[in-house]
């Protein structure tokens, strides 16, 4: 097949201005596979997204009604949250829930990373070096991007720009050095023409010679080290150790110790106790979505270290009253991301199931992943070469990547940027969206798709038909943008 396009940005504006056939075709294809009118907006492809959370199982619906009127205060429950990470990962690890992974965020870079302001004379700077990978708009965004050329990353990231945007999330005196990962492809893509980070084949130990040569040269302002905690190869954490830990990961918590500095890892769409563990990868603190995956009611939580917990948990105003005691709940730097009661309640609870019945998340995961796979030998013949299809323990999806479908000097499938997706011209979710479903994030080549709305029972197990509607409408939407994209006659 010749190809149609000579550049990329022709390929995209192409797409642009046949965006309204796109989705016409999307719906007519909702409808043909079987998704009626009560499924649409009902089923997802993702466990959650900000503005769509995930459904509460039985058990964690009695939980908080359990308590919706019981009195209780918050520091007895603080107390039990921390006993069950404790029965997992032992003495010396706490935890604290927040309101939001965000706001989980905000409180470990403020406390951990941003220069002290108290005392006599100017602040000091800080530098905290992370992977120029996915999302950098919530990890990489607590300091002034370094170097420069990195300054417009994540400006069009969000609802808003300049001070009430990301870019107001940067702590004073801090920058985060960007640092390009070694086999990773930052090409430009997607009709919001923008570097994409494709991270399928990194290489970690190139990379981390990378970051020891820039922790080396930064070792004067260095204040700690971020990234994710993801798992998979899509997301550039595919070499693994003979512990199943990301090679990438573990090199950073072996710098961090080095220079003797925090590791903060973002694991917002994780699951604590199945996936990544903090004890392997030796990382000061790690902060969940806990709605995301986890089976929680919207609320953000950290697992750290207990010397790290120490601060964070005082800047939440948690961690006992200034006359003497071991749990509070008073006022602080950071009360405002206080979780409430039923956020607790229902945490405690999603945790337990986690911690006492794995197999109840595992179980719907596999069927997911074996759904996944046999939808995936339906796709026309010409558009299955180059993917990668992945389980994730750790985020509780599927991971279908198709970087490798631009391999050589032809075009591949449309790969949309994340710039994309805030500006509303990201046809692949858009796609989703008009065929009834609620789309999962699916930029940079690579789709996540997860269990949770729509499609888990309430006692937690995956609901075959609806499962299998979500997979074929997000495949069928990539075989109806690659047909337009002229990759099938």
């Amino acid at each position: 097949m010749s190809q149609k396009f000579q550049y990329r940005y022709q390929l995209y504006k192409h797409l642009q201005a046949n965006s309204a056939s796109i989705y016409a075709e999307c719906r007519q294809a909702g409808e043909e596979i079987g998704i009626t009118p009560e499924m649409k907006n009902n089923i997802g492809a993702t466990g959650a997204i900000s503005g769509c959370h995930g459904l509460l199982s039985r058990e964690v619906s009695e939980a908080m009604h359990a308590y919706a009127r019981k009195v209780v205060h918050s520091s007895v429950l603080d107390e039990e949250l921390r006993d069950v990470i404790k029965s997992v990962y032992g003495d010396e690890y706490d935890a604290a829930l927040t309101n939001t992974c965000e706001g989980g965020l905000v409180i470990c870079y403020d406390v951990l990373y941003a220069p002290p302001m108290a005392g006599r004379g100017d602040n000091y700077r800080g530098r905290y070096l992370a992977p120029y990978e996915r999302h950098m708009h919530h990890q990489g965004a607590y300091g002034r991007p370094f170097p420069p050329k990195y300054k417009e990353v994540n400006a069009e990231r969000g609802e808003a720009a300049g001070e009430l945007g990301v870019t107001g999330k940067r702590q004073t005196n801090l920058e985060t050095v960007y640092v390009r990962l070694e086999g990773a492809d930052y090409s430009l893509h997607g009709i919001k023409h923008n570097p994409v980070q494709n991270l399928l084949h990194v290489d970690a130990k190139k990379s981390l010679d990378h970051f020891a040569e820039l922790s080396e040269r930064h070792q004067e302002l260095l204040v700690g080290y971020a990234s994710l905690a993801y798992d998979t190869p899509g997301y550039g954490y595919g070499d693994k150790n003979a512990n199943g830990a990301p090679e990438l990961q573990v090199g950073l918590g072996k710098l961090a110790r080095k220079y003797d500095v925090p590791y903060i890892v973002d694991n917002a769409w994780g699951v604590p106790f199945l996936g990544c563990d903090i004890r392997k990868i030796n990382a000061d603190a790690i902060i969940y979505s806990m709605d995301k995956a986890s089976g929680a009611p919207t609320c953000g939580m950290i697992i750290g270290k207990s010397e790290s917990m120490v601060p964070i948990r005082r800047a939440m105003g948690i961690h006992g009253a200034r006359y003497g005691t071991l749990s509070s709940h008073g006022k602080a730097a950071h009360v405002g991301f206080d979780p409430g009661k039923e956020a607790l309640v229902g945490a405690i609870a999603a945790l337990k199931i986690l911690r006492d019945h794995p197999e109840i998340t595992t179980n719907a995961l596999n069927g997911l992943y074996s759904i996944a796979l046999e939808e995936f030998e339906k796709l026309p013949a010409p558009l299955k070469k180059g993917w990668k299809i992945t389980k994730s323990v750790n985020s509780n999806s599927v991971e279908l990547n198709y970087e490798d479908t631009w391999a050589g000097d032809k075009f591949g499938i449309p790969i949309f940027s994340i710039e994309d997706m805030y500006a509303g011209s990201h046809i692949l979710q858009n796609g989703m969206s008009q065929m009834g479903i609620v789309p999962t994030i699916a930029y940079d080549a690579n789709i996540f798709i997860s269990n949770g709305i729509g499609n888990i029972d309430e006692e937690g197990r995956l609901m075959e038909k609806e499962t299998r509607l979500i997979v074929k409408g997000v495949l069928k939407t990539v075989e109806i943008i690659s047909k337009y994209a002229g990759l099938l006659d």
